[in-house]
């Protein structure tokens, strides 16, 4: 009879499985925890940018009035904000560029490059709350009190829409907590399909078109809130264009859909949608990712840019 030789144990390498086990464990907290912590700083800025907006609440608004209104104090307030809003229409676009993106993961874990997308936009745009300047000056003031109402309600209409757009499209996966949530799961992340919810039957961009109601819509429209809503305006205009290419290049099925769905404008009476290919789950090189305003793949606006989600 031979004696029992009890097997080898490798120490080293069952420690150092241990020790990988830990980090890989502790990388996927972080990246959670990173997620949440820009989607969290989303929802701050979104909610001062209302009151930034609609004049209410928040120390810094579009119609602070100026002190010196002289032409040289308003001139260099109105280049430091045009300047404000091309720094953010900069950051917004470029680093939803497909090369951009693929620039940015050699350096950044896939999972947190839609989280690092929103956390930029909040930096970019809180920036521009803190320090947009007074330019006074009263372009229209509504006197009729149900005018004023209607007006009130288009605005808090608008920011409704912006919410409610990304929930259609997947508001977690447009902000990045979807992608820190799978990969802190271990699950691999699936890109969402190309379907047209709700309003996205009417237009092709009902998330600008949220926003440009809220910018547009206000009982008291200062030169200071027409500036911001007329640069915001001619930036959302250029970022569908260019969004619109990404789209066609990567997706042919976006080239019917866009036949047959208006931009921005609803057609009336409207057209019944009812073509299969806009069921097709589209691939996420063209969309990922994308949205305050803020960061989603699906051919939406959203997925394309982020955001901002805007």
């Amino acid at each position: 009879m031979f004696a029992h030789v009890p097997p080898i144990v490798n120490k080293n390498g069952a420690a150092r499985e241990r020790q990988d086990e830990s980090e890989v464990a502790m990388k996927r907290v972080l990246v959670l925890a990173y997620g949440a912590i820009s989607y969290a700083i989303f929802l701050g800025v979104f909610v001062y940018t209302i009151g930034f907006v609609g004049g209410f609440c928040t120390p810094t608004t579009l119609d602070a009035v100026l002190d010196d209104p002289s032409p040289w104090t308003i001139a260099r307030s109105a280049l430091v904000n045009l300047a404000l809003v091309a720094a953010f229409g900069l950051q917004h676009s470029v680093m939803a560029r497909p090369a951009f993106k693929r620039r940015l993961t050699r350096w950044i874990p896939r999972p947190i490059e839609r989280s690092t997308y929103v956390l930029a936009t909040n930096l970019v745009l809180g920036l521009l709350l803190w320090q947009w300047q007074p330019m006074g000056g009263i372009v229209w003031h509504v006197e009729a009190h149900w005018l004023r109402v209607v007006l009130w309600c288009l605005f808090a209409g608008g920011w409704l829409a912006v919410l409610v757009t990304t929930c259609l499209i997947n508001h977690f996966d447009l902000f990045g907590l979807r992608q820190v949530w799978l990969y802190f799961r271990g699950r691999p992340y699936t890109p969402i399909p190309f379907v047209t919810p709700g309003p996205y039957r009417l237009v092709r961009h009902p998330l600008y078109l949220g926003w440009l109601t809220a910018f547009w819509c206000t009982p008291t429209m200062t030169v200071g809130h027409l500036v911001f809503a007329s640069a915001m305006s001619v930036y959302i205009l250029m970022a569908i264009r260019w969004e619109e290419r990404d789209l066609l290049t990567f997706h042919r099925a976006y080239a019917q859909y866009r036949q047959r769905v208006p931009m921005l404008i609803p057609r009336w009476p409207v057209r019944r949608n009812r073509s299969v290919q806009e069921q097709t789950a589209l691939g996420p090189e063209s969309t990922r990712s994308v949205g305050p305003m803020h960061a989603a793949s699906t051919p939406h606006e959203g997925s394309i840019r982020g955001t901002s989600t805007i």
